[in-house]
């Protein structure tokens, strides 16, 4: 059972259990709210999120609109979608990297912010490998490095795929942070150089000492208007909310304000580059 499916259920059986101290059946409660039967069921058993329209519905109709808080709560944390590392990466990496491809796959314009990494769309295979085996090797999980680059690279054909847009934000700091050899950051820079200037691909990086309406908190990833996708140490947050997406949508607008692009941007990630001295 998924993270999801776990908040999903807790707030079916909160909403089950106003209906139950209500004393009414669960066709009484469909009858009185207008509702098929079915739904109800659904709702109280996990199979189905219910909305926010549907929480307070529920809540008057058991005479416990006071309780309305607690189920917006529980149910905002189910569209909140926390996804633990702990769970999807039990197997190691290779499994979530074919998630990336099916979410890559069913949308037309990604937006990715990145504090002190190189995007995985934009990512070598070397760098890739450096970067699964530290990872596999900080959480104790089975290392599926090899299957993990090689879905990591089947991802990356979605660049060149007819109809998508990608729109990269990193800061400078990208650049320089290295958790690789010299030569495998080199060619990373050389790989970030080459990007600038793609068709479908906007490249833009924020400057050391640029001004900035409001700071990186955090990287994030925008799929369409449907979802953001954000790291932490422990988990993932799948966020689908319109006023979760709207606020993020104006962090990525607010940062995208201080960044360079065009031969700007490739004057950067060049001096990067040069300060690896390979010679």
């Amino acid at each position: 059972m998924t993270d999801f499916q776990e908040a999903r259920q807790t707030l079916g059986a909160r909403l089950s259990e106003l209906r139950a101290e209500a004393g009414m059946e669960g066709k009484d409660l469909a009858a009185k709210v207008g509702w098929q039967a079915s739904k109800v069921s659904r709702i109280q058993n996990g199979k189905q999120t219910a909305t926010a329209a549907d929480v307070t519905a529920w809540a008057a109709a058991v005479g416990r609109p006071d309780c309305e808080p607690e189920l917006q709560g529980l149910r905002a944390g189910a569209e909140l979608k926390h996804r633990t590392w702990k769970r999807q990466l039990s197997g190691g990496h290779a499994e979530r990297q074919k998630l990336a491809i099916r979410e890559t796959a069913s949308t037309r314009l990604i937006r990715a912010f990145e504090v002190a990494r190189i995007p995985g769309l934009l990512q070598t295979p070397a760098y890739a490998r450096v970067i699964f085996d530290s990872n596999a090797e900080f959480r104790g999980i089975p290392p599926t490095t090899d299957k993990a680059v090689a879905n990591r690279m089947r991802r990356q054909e979605a660049l060149y795929e007819p109809g998508k847009s990608f729109r990269f934000l990193l800061c400078e700091a990208a650049l320089y942070h290295r958790s690789c050899p010299r030569e495998v950051m080199a060619a990373q820079l050389d790989r970030l150089y080459g990007v600038v200037g793609m068709p479908q691909v906007d490249l833009s990086v924020i400057p050391f000492g640029a001004e900035l309406r409001r700071t990186a908190a955090h990287s994030f990833w925008i799929y369409d208007r449907r979802q953001v996708i954000v790291e932490t140490i422990t988990e993932e947050l799948w966020l689908t909310t319109d006023d979760d997406i709207r606020l993020y949508e104006r962090a990525w607008d607010w940062l995208s304000e201080s960044a360079e692009t065009g031969p700007t941007a490739r004057r950067l990630i060049g001096r990067a580059r040069a300060s690896l001295d390979l010679s």
